[in-house]
């Protein structure tokens, strides 16, 4: 009988061995799952507080200023022809556009998503009537539009002066000011502009 029980011990002792990796390995993943969870929970309570601070921090520093005498940098964006909105007449605007940038690297940066910032000012150049166009109003706006739409593929959202002004004025309401995002893009310099 004693040759019996031995073999009949060894398995049961491979079972415990198995039985404990099993729980071990549970373990870890319930304990890895409650992490994960914690994370995502976190992250987007954090986004909400500093989404302003992460994104200019996240994306393009504010350089140094230049030092005096330092030519600017300007990136020359090949022109646009496109249809205007005006809806009595077929009219369209052929606008030649150089972005000035504060830094030779960001010049560099905007360079590699071109695609999109031209399809970005596009959109923006499609949606105006000569009208808007043809004054110097429109065109300071425009040029504004631009800015902000060059950097947007960047992940920089810069906030429109007009649509800001236009929703404080009805609800008068104290709103937390943001602290205002740096913009690498520091002008927009049309050099064609013909509306036809």
């Amino acid at each position: 009988m004693a040759t019996a029980a031995a073999p009949e011990a060894a398995p049961a002792g491979g079972g415990k061995k198995k039985l404990i990796i099993i729980v071990a390995l549970v373990l870890v993943l319930v304990v890895g799952g409650v992490a994960a969870v914690l994370l995502l929970k976190k992250k987007p309570a954090a986004e909400g507080e500093g989404e302003e601070e992460a994104q200019a921090a996240a994306h393009v520093p504010a350089p140094a200023p230049p030092k005096p005498g330092t030519p600017p940098v300007f990136v020359p964006l090949e022109p646009f022809t496109v249809n205007l909105a005006d809806k009595d007449v077929d009219r369209f605007a052929q606008v030649g556009v150089t972005l000035e940038v504060a830094d030779p690297k960001f010049a560099d940066q905007l360079k590699a998503y071109m695609p999109a910032i031209r399809s970005n000012i596009l959109m923006t150049l499609s949606y105006k009537t000569s009208a808007e166009l043809l004054s110097r109003e429109g065109k300071e706006k425009l040029a504004r539009e631009i800015m902000r739409e060059s950097v947007r593929p960047l992940g920089i959202e810069i906030e429109d002066e007009d649509e800001e002004a236009s929703s404080e004025e009805p609800k008068k309401k104290k709103k937390k000011r943001r602290a205002p995002v740096y913009n690498p893009v520091t002008n927009v310099l049309f050099s064609s502009f013909i509306v036809q």
